[in-house]
């Protein structure tokens, strides 16, 4: 089993979670950020048109949006967990 701290509002709230379950949530959280960062690269197309500030803009939000998606597939990896692309 693990221990999965929730924080709702003010309060810590300490769950024990099937590990099957939170795996589940860490690869629907993953496939979320993967999604993410497909859509703010797609993104940076789109703005290209408004100048180069804009282009900037996109461009940090999908390599911070590509930072995050790596850290999950990291948690993933070291669960022992892969998944297909």
């Amino acid at each position: 089993m693990f221990r999965a701290r929730l924080k709702i509002a003010a309060f810590d709230i300490e769950v024990l979670v099937n590990p099957s379950i939170a795996h589940a949530a860490l690869i629907a959280t993953f496939r979320r950020a993967q999604a993410d960062a497909a859509h703010k690269f797609g993104l940076i197309q789109t703005v290209a048109k408004k100048g180069p500030k804009a282009i900037q803009a996109a461009t940090d939000a999908a390599n911070k949006a590509a930072k995050r998606r790596d850290a999950y597939a990291k948690k993933l990896s070291d669960l022992g967990l892969s998944l297909p692309d």
